[in-house]
């Protein structure tokens, strides 16, 4: 193809005396010329097409297994008690769900929570190439409202909904839990201390006890020499 190109054209050379160059100039058409880059296109397109189809069935037959998983997700809605703000964190958890799309929404009575309420929403990745996402509401110990996660993801056939089971006496308990904590803590300390202080009295008695036996035995021993 390229000889013919090259007989078909106008071929023109140009000697420079000054530095012993030379310029070669081609004098084609455009009439010439399409002919010649279509066969090019056709030959290197019909070859190309080919190779890529073909590389992507076999990628995509290694993958397939991959592209069609599904992983349903597990989904915790607990509560949380927060001494710092005096209420409770509520926090809905998805994990263990494929694909990486996900919807996960938090309703108050029916409504959608504001995005400005809520803390989290990331999506993270897990050590099994699986994924989770956790969205957190912070709410007053006094609060009635009924809270609801919902979810929706490609492996489930229909919307997910778990309603909060809302323990307004979390708080209460959890400073129970605490201050019997801190009375084990001063009773084994306390029981310790005992411990120690009888052992050193018992020490001391042990000493006084001896220390008598022994000046006893010098008194007697000097009666005797003195007889």
């Amino acid at each position: 193809m390229y000889n013919s190109f090259i007989r078909q054209s106008a071929l023109f050379r140009q000697h420079n005396q000054n530095d012993g160059t030379y310029t070669v100039t081609v004098n084609i058409t455009q009439e010439k010329l399409k002919p010649h880059l279509e066969e090019f296109k056709q030959k290197y397109e019909n070859f190309f097409y080919k190779v890529c189809i073909d590389t992507l069935k076999k990628y995509l037959k290694k993958r397939q297994n991959e592209i069609n998983r599904k992983k349903k997700p597990k989904i915790k809605f607990v509560q949380k008690a927060n001494t710092d703000f005096g209420g409770f964190r509520v926090s809905c958890l998805a994990t263990g769900f494929y694909p990486r799309h996900i919807n996960l929404t938090l309703f108050r009575d029916e409504q959608p929570v504001a995005d400005h309420e809520i803390t989290g929403g990331d999506l993270l990745p897990n050590d099994d190439g699986t994924y989770q996402m956790r969205k957190s509401l912070e709410i007053s110990a006094a609060d009635k409202h009924k809270y609801t996660c919902s979810v929706t993801h490609l492996s489930l056939d229909n919307k997910l909904d778990i309603d909060l089971e809302f323990d307004h006496g979390e708080p209460f308990k959890s400073v129970i839990s605490s201050v019997l904590t801190v009375l084990a803590l001063m009773l084994v300390f306390g029981a310790a201390a005992a411990i120690t202080a009888w052992k050193r009295r018992r020490a001391d008695s042990i000493k006084n006890s001896y220390s008598s036996a022994s000046t006893s035995a010098e008194s007697v021993a000097t009666k005797s020499d003195l007889t």
